[in-house]
């Protein structure tokens, strides 16, 4: 199944893009697309860690993606 994926931060600094479709499989969980999404996007391995958000709302390793959803990568930000 096809999600979008939007990128924000340095993740979109690093793969040149704000916005990405990626083919997973069913009942596909977030920890299994972190995994999947390092395989295909090596670049990713430079951020130590990223919150993930599933249709707005930030989502833990054990959620499942379902069709049409829309998953953000949101790194960690920090400012003064």
């Amino acid at each position: 199944m096809n999600i979008q994926v939007l990128l924000f931060g340095i993740a979109t600094d690093l793969l040149e893009t704000s916005s990405l479709e990626i083919e997973i499989s069913e009942d596909c969980t977030v920890a299994t697309f972190k995994k999947e999404l390092a395989k295909l996007y090596p670049k990713l391995e430079n951020i130590n860690s990223y919150a993930v958000a599933v249709n707005e709302a930030y989502a833990s390793d054990q959620i499942t993606i379902h069709k049409n959803d829309v998953v953000a990568i949101i790194p960690p930000v920090s400012g003064g």
